[in-house]
């Protein structure tokens, strides 16, 4: 059960109006072809805490993610270009205000619409927290064909590029293109990533990955330097998709653990990302469900792995416990988290029982800002450029990493009054 995010239809305040909701996991005029400044300029709002980490690309960066924003463009552009694209926008707009998520997300067509829209935001921001964790990600580099997963392996111009395993529940075009991104910039790596959702996103990762690993069109008059830089975003051998229909709260432990490799000292760890997934999970299972999955997903974790959390921040993320009225009680993601995923380091391991998976935080950040480049006056060389205009996106960050468990560790954690 993973599914998509959306920008709500709102004339609220600017970080009102870039806050996403998905379908359940379990379950504007017609747009030229020329393209148009991207940036809304979405001011921080007052109550914004001072401080506050933003991401902002960087110059080197900008050719890079003009280059993402190509990507959606080419791959959608029959949807883009299509004099039905508006209704079919807010169709699916109004689906997703409905919470009527099967309307929204039933069929092929709304999901370009979707892709198109709301996923070369979401793809740019995904991209910047993939560099930021890179220290982090460097470890699960292990030699294609090697699985012992020790993540030390010396690249020579003889040997094949390492590889980086990727889990995403939930995922789809923007977690794709991420990866794609992050492939790009590392060029002697390579990705292997199962996208699972509920939804029927095959259809847009098969466009999604034509699109990165084909060189883009280009003018029969351009010249012939012009044809022999026309490069793919990514090489078809260095991408390798895979998309589950699934809904990820009915996996069993024997399907995680073959999606993952199980806890056994030989499995390659991988990196697990819920990009805008979990607190959907929480609304829509319940948490006795997402509970359930998150330990579910800890057994099976191979040590080492890591897993991405991004989600809404603040109010946006909460979980409802209890019936309506005084009764309920609303409990934050990252709280719920941290309780079910820390929690895991207090089981101790008895007597000759092999020891099982914990984790531990690496980094969380309760709200972060990706901010595209405004484009402004005498800034005309810095603007991206897209079909439709995107908006800023805010956000909370959490990076776990999975450990094997030991008696000592659960004795000296009891003895710390953990």
């Amino acid at each position: 059960m993973a599914g998509k995010k959306w920008a709500t239809p709102s004339s609220k305040a600017s970080h009102v109006k870039q806050k996403e909701v998905k379908k359940p996991a379990h379950s504007a005029n017609s747009v030229p072809a020329a393209a148009k400044t991207t940036t809304r300029n979405n001011t921080k709002s007052q109550g914004e805490p001072d401080g506050q980490l933003q991401l902002t690309p960087s110059s080197p960066d900008r050719k890079q993610q003009q280059r993402v924003l190509d990507v959606f463009r080419h791959a959608f552009s029959d949807t883009l270009a299509s004099p039905n694209f508006t209704a079919a926008l807010q169709s699916v707009k109004q689906a997703l205000y409905d919470r009527d998520f099967a309307r929204a997300f039933n069929n092929p067509e709304s999901l370009a619409v979707y892709a198109a829209r709301w996923s070369p935001t979401r793809a740019l921001c995904y991209a910047s927290v993939l560099t930021g964790i890179q220290k982090h990600l460097e470890l699960l580099f292990t030699s294609q064909g090697d699985d012992d997963g020790d993540g030390e392996h010396e690249a020579t111009p003889e040997s094949p590029p390492q590889q980086l395993h990727v889990l995403s529940i939930g995922g789809g075009a923007a977690e794709l293109v991420a990866l794609s991104a992050f492939l790009n910039a590392n060029p002697s790596l390579s990705g292997a990533i199962t996208l699972l959702d509920s939804g029927p996103w095959a259809t847009v990762v098969t466009q999604l990955t034509t699109a990165l690993t084909t060189p883009p069109p280009i003018s029969k008059y351009a010249s012939a330097a012009a044809k022999q830089a026309n490069t793919a975003f990514v090489p078809a051998s260095h991408l390798h998709p895979t998309f589950l229909q699934r809904d990820a709260l009915t996996l069993t432990q024997a399907e995680l653990t073959s999606l993952l490799g199980g806890p056994t000292a030989t499995a390659t760890p991988r990196l697990i990302t819920l990009l805008f997934t979990l607190n959907e999970l929480f609304t829509a299972g319940g948490i006795g469900k997402t509970t359930a999955f998150l330990l579910a997903l800890t057994a099976a974790a191979p040590a080492g792995s890591l897993l991405l959390v991004v989600d809404s921040p603040g109010s946006y993320s909460e979980a409802s416990v209890g019936g309506g009225g005084s009764d309920k009680r609303r409990y934050p993601m990252q709280w719920l988290l941290d309780r079910i995923l820390l929690g895991t380091r207090r089981e101790p391991v008895v007597g000759d029982e092999p020891p099982g998976t914990c984790w531990a935080k690496l980094e969380s950040r309760d709200s972060e800002w990706f901010r595209l480049p405004e484009g402004g006056a005498g800034q005309q060389q810095q603007r991206l450029e897209y079909p439709i205009a995107l908006e800023n996106m805010r956000f909370q960050m959490h990076l776990y990493r999975a450990e094997r468990a030991s008696s000592q560790g659960s004795e000296d954690r009891e003895a710390d009054g953990e």
